[in-house]
């Protein structure tokens, strides 16, 4: 089943359960955030291939073909014209055709894909889990647990949520991370994500 959605184009990509936040000035998305904020309605984000964030007259970016819902979590207006929003990953979605909106805001013809199934963490992989949780752990005690960019409950023993947490992080290309957010099976996601954080 199709769904049309509002779609925000990004230089990253937005993996469910994770964190993204927003500083809104351009016209077309200080409307499109209020609306969306006022119907507590989603819309998509998507890494683009080739184009700018910021709209060019005349120019269509190049968009890739899988996106995250991206679910506003806090909603700061610091002045008319300018916007801090905090967003939450919601469910991926495949992109098959854009058009262009009112007030120039993209629009996507999409159909959802299913969330990842429950993936216990296989023993030979939890020190990957037991690595995050340290960092979580110490964040809690000195008391910045707010200033980390992941969202509670932390559930270090499912592999796609830890699969997302790392992909997230690691610094690679928007066509790597692409790969990894397209990717169906969870464990599989987590193999591919720790051999990128070995260089592998």
């Amino acid at each position: 089943m199709h769904h049309s959605i509002p779609l925000f184009p990004l230089s990253t990509s937005l993996f469910p359960e994770g964190m993204l936040q927003l500083q809104i000035f351009e016209v077309r998305y200080l409307d499109l955030i209020k609306r969306c904020h006022q119907q507590k309605q989603p819309f998509g984000v998507v890494s683009i291939k080739q184009g700018k964030e910021v709209q060019v007259p005349g120019e269509v970016p190049t968009l890739h073909g899988v996106g995250c819902l991206a679910h506003i979590r806090k909603f700061e207006p610091v002045q008319p014209t300018f916007f801090r929003v905090l967003c939450q990953g919601g469910v991926r979605f495949e992109l098959h055709n854009v058009t262009a909106g009112a007030l120039g805001v993209w629009q996507g013809d999409v159909t959802y894909l299913p969330e990842d199934p429950s993936t216990e963490v296989p023993s030979h992989l939890k020190v990957h889990a037991d690595r995050l949780g340290k960092v979580i752990a110490s964040a809690q005690q000195q008391g910045v647990i707010d200033k980390l960019p992941i969202f509670p409950p932390y559930q270090l023993d499912d592999c796609g949520w830890l699969a997302n947490r790392y992909a997230e992080a690691l610094p690679v290309s928007a066509e790597v991370k692409l790969q990894l957010l397209s990717e169906s099976d969870p464990l599989k996601r987590l193999e591919q994500v720790i051999r990128l954080s070995k260089g592998g």
